[in-house]
């Protein structure tokens, strides 16, 4: 298994809680917006918000990735957002995780605040899929490596 570190700079074991979730099969585009939503909020925020992304009540607002993707009238500022069910279900894992490391470190989960999250793209499993005529085309496949970082305010 190979050992990956983390993205963010200054980690101070006393203060900080961090969660990773390494290889997860989703978007590696739904992942990234959902990592700059989540930013800035308390982990017990970032999980009702989720929450209401998987029961499709909320959307993400797509920032970055904002070509073909529908208009959300709900959404203030940025007026492109979807409902990335899945990617939304693994960060909940992972905000769990992180909810969980800072009960046994003893902090407070519901002062936890969120000060990096990121998701980006990380291994490339190679498909392909026969095709007519002895062909094939790649099916390609992105994994991602989901990091989030806490701080108790």
């Amino acid at each position: 298994m190979p050992q990956y570190g983390y993205s963010f700079e200054g980690f101070d074991p006393t203060v900080h809680v961090r969660a990773s979730g390494r290889e997860v099969n989703v978007s590696p585009k739904a992942a990234r917006e959902i990592a700059v939503t989540i930013k800035g909020m308390t982990v017990t925020d970032a999980i009702e918000y989720l929450e209401l992304v998987r029961e499709k009540k909320k959307a993400i607002a797509f920032r970055r990735h904002k070509l073909k993707v529908g208009h959300r009238s709900e959404l203030q500022g940025f007026p492109t957002g979807s409902f990335p069910v899945k990617a939304a279900g693994a960060y909940l894992n992972v905000l769990s995780n992180l909810q969980s490391n800072a009960e046994f470190k003893g902090l407070d989960p519901e002062r936890v605040q969120i000060i990096h999250a990121s998701g980006y793209a990380g291994r490339t499993i190679k498909d392909f899929t026969p095709r007519a005529f002895g062909r094939s085309s790649p099916n390609f496949h992105q994994l991602v490596h989901i990091e989030l970082v806490g701080k108790e305010v």
